[in-house]
């Protein structure tokens, strides 16, 4: 067994890293579905990249996120526009706001090369409707997080958010995955 394959057994097995990651994803999804994303954006890293790609269904599942297209790509600032804008009232995808309910699990905890950062793997089920719609939106997604073990709690250093679906049936993607 190689130092890194040891590392990233034992990280896995911490049951207290267990502990921290999941409770950081849970009241991480929490606040997001209480529409308190001031509450959520002070849990991101100054480094954070959050990224959406765009499944390719034409491709074998090892080619599927090629990088070919991106939903989404924000930086920290990027997610701070975007809060600020939801702020303003005349965000109209949001107007009213969606009602929310996020589901994680599946959650695998793995070292890196940097002993502060572990990797995360976890599946979302998130629920979206509107009050004004009839419809709602149910979207399956795998994340790829990347987590600082900070002195002052957990921060959210990356997020790919991998769409089960190729084509979306939601109008939009002004929620956060």
């Amino acid at each position: 067994m190689t130092t890194t394959e040891t590392t990233t057994t034992a990280v896995a097995a911490d049951p207290e890293i267990r502990a921290l990651v999941t409770q950081f994803l849970a009241t991480e999804a929490r606040l997001l579905d209480e529409g308190r994303e001031e509450d959520w954006y002070e849990l991101l890293d100054d480094a954070f990249v959050y990224e959406v790609p765009v499944r390719q269904a034409t491709e074998p599942r090892s080619h599927e996120f090629a990088q070919r297209g991106i939903r989404v790509k924000d930086t920290k600032a990027h997610i701070r526009t975007r809060i600020d804008r939801l702020n303003t009232g005349i965000a109209y995808s949001e107007v009213p706001p969606s009602r929310t309910l996020r589901v994680v699990g599946s959650i695998e905890i793995l070292g890196t090369d940097a002993p502060d950062v572990v990797a995360v793997n976890s599946a979302l089920l998130l629920y979206r409707q509107r009050g004004i719609d009839t419809w709602n939106d149910l979207i399956p997604v795998r994340r790829e997080d990347t987590i600082r073990l900070a002195a002052d709690g957990p921060r959210l250093l990356s997020r790919r958010a991998l769409t089960t679906e190729t084509t979306l049936g939601t109008p939009n993607l002004a929620v956060f995955l």
